[in-house]
């Protein structure tokens, strides 16, 4: 900007503060335009989204459990259950059942499973290990999450997570959003 320029700003702004000098600030009755957001409030708890409406009694099911986990339901897209298996989708939450028996790795899969749909996730991982330390060195809790899962509507998909982290011995879950809005409802 040349001296010129800067002359003519410099007397405009002058001529605008002549201009207003003897204005009297209105005052009206109006909210602002700008209304700070409020703080969300929690809901109270809703039975079928805590999980004590869900039922937490698992078929057992007749399936073959191979090396890797993968169940995808129709529907879904093949680049969305790519990505989710190359670990581009992050999970937002872990459940650990290394160490569990059966019937506590049922219980604490179904409260996770109410957890993640009462907030919201997208993508969880279920780390159920490779079996090393069960009888015959076979992965006792993978053979049932792959027949957990498959019996749960809010799961979309599942595969074995990436080797850095996990591979085999955890497994990532994609979650439907479509029944919160049933749930809220209720």
């Amino acid at each position: 900007m040349n001296d010129d320029e800067q002359q003519n700003r410099d007397n405009v702004d002058v001529h605008f503060q002549q201009e207003v000098e003897g204005a009297v600030r209105h005052e009206h009755d109006k909210a602002t335009p700008y209304k700070p957001k409020l703080k969300p409030l929690p809901l109270p708890p809703n039975p079928k989204a805590t999980g004590d409406g869900l039922s937490d009694t698992f078929a057992d099911l007749n399936i073959e459990t191979g090396e890797e986990l993968e169940f995808i339901r129709p529907g879904i897209q093949n680049r969305l259950f790519q990505d989710l298996q190359r670990g581009r989708i992050p999970p937002e939450d872990m459940l650990d059942l290394h160490g569990l028996r059966v019937a506590e790795a049922r219980l604490a899969l179904a409260g996770f499973l109410a957890h993640a749909i009462r907030h919201r996730l997208r993508v969880v991982q279920i780390i159920h290990g490779k079996g090393y330390r069960s009888e015959d060195r076979q992965p006792i809790l993978k053979q049932k999450i792959n027949q957990w899962l498959r019996q749960r509507d809010e799961v979309l998909a599942f595969c074995s997570a990436p080797r850095f982290d996990g591979g085999t011995g955890a497994a990532y879950v994609l979650l439907s959003r479509k029944g919160l809005a049933q749930l809220d409802r209720s």
